[in-house]
């Protein structure tokens, strides 16, 4: 059983796989890969998989499927298995530290402070407790945010068209219902047609004044001018990102030079222990699929 790792991920992790088959970490070797490995970086499309004719597993190590041409590989009959659990809470950590450092005023405090100017009466914070999050997309990672801001007194709200109920968070059944009422507001909607341009000049209308957005899911859930123009007037107190269009960003993105826009370089998923889940998942996906070939 041939395993190609195409993607870096932990130190340990080509010993564990190499334990069960014959590893390879080199692209030239594709064409005798049976199983491929893969995080973000790899695009598994229809190019790549002309250059793989033995391949019949392909593993990402993470939660989103947008690099990999699913059709493409349904056509060939090649199953393709994610880590969708494994990630849920170094995101939302993520999510939280974003959703504390904005009311805490935490980056201009520190700025300030690196300057030689002590803004202890300028810097007024303002507090998570009684406040409303909403969460778009109710999903693991969404499930993790909404346990960590209840246990900060927030009330949390979350809005999923392909769920009809949540065993945590009241769901609300329009926009129209919740984007007034967030005083946060969480993106964890995936890359498809249905949510490209889901944050738009409609749906910000809708928002609250002064409303504090974070985005740890999809670059291409937003309209990036029209969030622009929204924080520009004030209409979004803050934008929060670990996600681009492209990694790094295109120098020229107005959100580099917008005001009140807090950058992570993609990291939401980089945590030692997180990294540490996805390879023992992985690990038991090829021990699994190895023991159905027996």
């Amino acid at each position: 059983m041939k395993i190609l790792l195409a993607d870096p991920f932990t130190p340990e992790l080509p010993s564990r796989l190499a334990a069960l088959g014959e590893l390879s970490e080199d692209m030239a070797e594709l064409a005798e890969a049976e199983i491929l490995v893969v995080r973000s970086r790899t695009r598994v499309d229809a190019a790549l998989l002309e250059r793989a004719p033995r391949l019949h597993l392909v593993l990402r190590g993470g939660v989103g499927m947008d690099n990999i041409d699913l059709r493409a590989c349904e056509a060939r009959h090649i199953q393709v298995l994610n880590t969708p659990r494994a990630s849920a809470i170094a995101v939302a950590e993520l999510t939280m530290a974003f959703m504390l450092a904005v009311p805490t005023r935490l980056i201009e405090a520190h700025n300030g402070m690196r300057e030689g100017r002590f803004l202890k009466k300028e810097l007024l914070r303002t507090e998570l407790y009684g406040k409303t999050l909403g969460l778009l997309g109710a999903g693991n990672i969404a499930t993790e945010v909404a346990r960590r801001a209840q246990a900060f007194g927030m009330r949390v709200l979350g809005y999923d068209p392909n769920l009809c109920e949540h065993s945590l968070v009241p769901l609300v059944r329009t926009l129209e219902e919740l984007l007034p009422q967030c005083d946060v507001l969480s993106l964890h909607l995936p890359a498809t047609p249905g949510t490209r341009g889901f944050i738009r000049a409609r749906t910000l209308a809708l928002m609250k004044e002064g409303v504090i957005l974070i985005n740890t899911a999809r670059s291409h859930c937003v309209v990036e001018q029209d969030l622009v123009d929204a924080l520009a007037a004030g209409k979004v107190r803050a934008y929060c990102t670990d996600v681009y269009a492209s990694d790094p960003p295109s120098p020229d993105s107005p959100l580099l030079k917008a005001p009140n826009v807090y950058l992570t370089p993609h990291i939401g998923a980089n945590s030692q222990e997180n990294l540490d889940r996805i390879a023992d998942v992985l690990v038991a996906m090829v021990q699994d699929h190895a023991s159905r070939r027996e």
